[in-house]
């Protein structure tokens, strides 16, 4: 089973984001947990977690960067969420599904 973490400023719509696009990737036939976090928590997740993709939400954007380099010394994939991909509606939903699919490494 894959494991994905969303990151967002405080982790509470990215609640919301992660149990509907985990219930839509469900009804898809992928068994892939979605979760979240906030912004400190996930930074330390990154570096010491069995997660296997971050994404980082469009509202903490700005600390991308900082999240790829950690990932990339961890050998773990970071991902921006666009921020169509971040609306709880069926598309956004549909295309934060479509991007963890598309980052999660094939193994």
């Amino acid at each position: 089973m894959k494991k994905a973490l969303i990151i967002c400023a405080g982790g509470m719509s990215s609640s919301l984001m992660a149990k509907k696009t985990m219930e839509f990737l469900k009804s898809k036939g992928n068994d892939i947990v979605v979760e979240a976090t906030s912004t400190s928590e996930g930074q330390k997740l990154i570096g010491n977690s069995d997660y296997d993709l971050f994404l980082v939400s469009p509202q903490i954007k700005m600390y991308y960067k900082k999240m790829k380099a950690a990932g990339d010394n961890a050998g773990k994939p970071v991902a921006n969420i666009p921020p169509q991909a971040y609306v709880p509606i069926p598309m956004g939903i549909e295309k934060l599904a479509n991007v963890i699919l598309q980052e999660l490494p094939n193994e």
